[in-house]
Parts: C-alpha cells; sequence; structure tokens
C-alpha cells in the first residue's frame, strides 16, 4: 500500500525536467516584480524563478531524508548564508557564475539526496550554505530600486522558510511511505530538474 501511494508522488517530480524545459522564461525568472516594493518584492523573488523554488524545496527535502539535527541546521544553514549573499548583491559586488551556481544547487541537492544521506550533517549543512551565497545574491543584486533592503529581506527569507518546510513536508512524507525508494527517487528528479535547467539557453 505504501509503495503505492508513493509511485504518483515520484511520478510528479519527474515531470519537472520536461516542464522546465517547456518553459524556459519562467525557470530564471529574476528581475525585479514591477510595482511591488520591500516585503512584497521580496517574498515574490524566489517565488518567481523555478530555479530557487527547486532549490528551496530541495533543501527541505534533503533535511527530511537525512533526519535528526538535520532538519533544522540545513535550513538555518540556507538562510543564514543566503542573507550573506543578498548582502554582498545589495553591496554591488560582482559573484561570477551566479546563475549557474544556482542552477547547480539543484543537481548538487538532488545528488545528495541519493548518496548523501549518511554524511555528517556539518558537512551537508556547509555544502547548502556555499549554494545559498549564489541565491542570496541573486536576491540581492536584481532588488527593485523602489524596495527598502530590511523590509525586502524580510520578505525574501519568510518566502524561502516556507519553500523549506514545504520540501520538509515532502521529505517527511516519502519516507514514512517508503523511505528505502524515496531518497534515490526523489534525488534523481530534482537532479535531472537541475541539469535541465542548466541546460536551458541562457
Amino acid at each position: 500500500m505504501k509503495r503505492l501511494l508513493a509511485a504518483p508522488l515520484v511520478s510528479s517530480l519527474a515531470l519537472l525536467p520536461a516542464a522546465l524545459a517547456l518553459l524556459p522564461q519562467a525557470a530564471l525568472a529574476h528581475p525585479g516584480h514591477g510595482a511591488a516594493i520591500g516585503a512584497e518584492a521580496g517574498f515574490l523573488h524566489p517565488l518567481m524563478g523555478a530555479d530557487h523554488v527547486l532549490a528551496m524545496v530541495a533543501v527541505g527535502l534533503l533535511a527530511a531524508l537525512r533526519g535528526g539535527r538535520a532538519l533544522w541546521a540545513l535550513p538555518l544553514s540556507f538562510l543564514v548564508l543566503m542573507s550573506a549573499g543578498a548582502g554582498l548583491g545589495m553591496a554591488g559586488v560582482a559573484l561570477p557564475y551566479a546563475e549557474t551556481g544556482i542552477a547547480l544547487s539543484i543537481v548538487v541537492f538532488g545528488v545528495a539526496a541519493i548518496v548523501g544521506l549518511r554524511a555528517p550533517v556539518a558537512l551537508l549543512a556547509s555544502l547548502v550554505g556555499v549554494f545559498a551565497v549564489f541565491h542570496g545574491y541573486a536576491h540581492g543584486a536584481e532588488m527593485p530600486e523602489t524596495a527598502s533592503g530590511l523590509s525586502f529581506g524580510f520578505g525574501f527569507l519568510a518566502a524561502t522558510a516556507l519553500l523549506h518546510a514545504a520540501g520538509l513536508g515532502l521529505g517527511i512524507a516519502a519516507a514514512r511511505l517508503d523511505a528505502a525508494r524515496a531518497a534515490p527517487a526523489l534525488g534523481a528528479c530534482v537532479a535531472a530538474a537541475g541539469l535541465a535547467l542548466l541546460a536551458l539557453p541562457a
């Protein structure tokens, strides 16, 4: 019964690479969001890019599949280092290959879900944190001129935490249904989605 319930979950994620290939404009939607200002603009920014959404959900997914201290350590590491990256972006500091780093993060998080479930939590948190810098940089560098830095930051932190929570819920549900099969199957779907994003034209 559990395997029957897990199958639709994995199958739906398996469609992500194809969906991203058909939606190149939505996959990397990072510019400002019209007249939105402050917290509203910050909250919308992660939600308007499929690469941000996938990576942040993948962090929660990886944390849930690893379990234990990873449940809070991985999301916290991402939020802290993402804030640091946002500071770099707001300050105008150049960070080469930021978009590539964002897309690559999805691949790495997916692979980690496949092979890294027994890795030390500190290692996984460090890995998550390194890539979080790229995501934060994109948020900071593309902050609308009308936005307040502090409220904009609170906005994208709130959206990120929400996406982490969604990934945690997905991972916990998948692990309860069939832990042995969930990690490699979901990890492979996430990694494939990341590769699809890397293949999209800039």
